[in-house]
């Protein structure tokens, strides 16, 4: 059954209003839509936002100084996404993602330090220096990898979910993928798995318009309508506006809700947006300056938060810059860490490899 295309929100909100592109039109000029955060909550979703962009920025900075080699996806733009969500999960769940991945390992607690040096190949790197920026893992935060194969995460995530019904441990496996990896077939055999064993999972498609080079809308017969790509195996679906903090938690609670009582599967298509290129060496002309810049201009989530944060009282210009001075003193300690990080053993070269 294909669900309505409608924005979750909490009960006590008062119904459901449809997102489309006139809904986003001026966007942080205007109330969010929905409250579903407290204003303790706000503040925290925006540090943790905030603190995204601009590690994300730094390694750009980092990448083009040569500090940071190989591939290099950058998450700018899609803050809300990971912020929302994360603050929906409790100990034990679980988190996997493709390879647009700083933005998750932060978002779920993992030392930017740590993140840093991975980036730039040092030993005290999350995989010591051997992963980079695709392949960071952190057991111990619920973080079970970038994946840098399109819809490699989307079983591993399946199987992490049947680990959970196996162990009846009530934990919930977020599987983050984006609207490319909706098209591949490993994708639609574990939703098909998922459904026949109704395991906890949440399915969050991060729809940022353009698989690569490639618009959705080209890629797609559906366009904008990934939500119901689970529908022929009963997994019902959501669309989000995932510019929006406040849009995102609520759906993101909804869809734990729907897992943690046993029902199986569920996806939440986000229909978010990156301001970068595919990644670092994509110039991204296939869409035009305009067209970023609208985007920024209108719906871009921090602004929209800082926007709602100011208008309610919620907070103010000086406790925000405060926010802002504290994330750049932690953005430079990372980058500092790294630089001065030492690089792996040699040896290092024979650990971990399965022969």
């Amino acid at each position: 059954m294909v669900k309505k295309k409608t924005v979750a929100r909490p009960a006590s909100s008062g119904g459901s209003v449809k997102d489309n592109s006139v809904s986003r039109a001026k966007a942080q000029k205007k109330k969010s839509v929905l409250s579903s955060l407290t204003a303790e909550q706000e503040l925290l979703a925006f540090r943790e936002m905030l603190l995204i962009r601009r590690f994300e920025e730094r390694c750009a900075q980092m990448y083009g100084m040569g500090l940071i080699a190989g591939f290099c996806h950058l998450y700018i733009g899609q803050e809300a996404v990971v912020v929302g969500m994360q603050m929906v999960l409790r100990e034990g769940d679980q988190v996997i993602t493709s390879y647009r991945d700083h933005g998750h390992m932060l978002a779920c607690g993992m030392n930017p330090q740590g993140v840093m040096a991975e980036l730039a190949g040092r030993e005290s790197g999350f995989s010591r220096g051997k992963g980079g920026s695709m392949h960071m893992f952190s057991v111990k935060k619920g973080f079970y990898g970038g994946h840098g194969i399109v819809a490699a995460q989307v079983p591993l995530g399946t199987g992490l979910a049947f680990a959970n019904r196996y162990r009846g441990n009530e934990s919930v496996s977020v599987t983050y993928f984006g609207e490319g990896a909706v098209n591949q077939g490993q994708t639609h055999e574990s939703f098909n798995m998922a459904a026949l064993w109704k395991l906890p999972v949440i399915y969050v498609i991060e729809n940022n318009r353009y698989a690569m080079g490639t618009s959705v809308k080209r890629a797609t017969v559906l366009g904008e309508e990934l939500y119901n790509r689970g529908s022929i195996y009963g997994i019902p679906g959501r669309q989000v506006d995932g510019m929006d903090i406040h849009a995102v938690k609520a759906a993101g609670e909804e869809a734990i809700d729907h897992c943690r009582n046993g029902k199986g599967p569920i996806i939440l298509e986000m229909l978010t947006y990156r301001y970068r290129g595919h990644s670092m060496s994509d110039p991204a002309k296939y869409r035009t300056k305009e067209e970023v810049q609208k985007m920024r201009d209108e719906s871009d989530p921090i602004a929209r938060l800082r926007h709602h944060l100011l208008e309610t009282g919620h907070s103010d210009e000086e406790t925000l810059r405060e926010i802002e001075k504290e994330v750049r003193a932690i953005i430079l300690d990372s980058v500092e860490f790294a630089r001065n990080a030492a690089e792996p053993d040699s040896s290092e070269l024979w650990t971990d490899v399965l022969r």
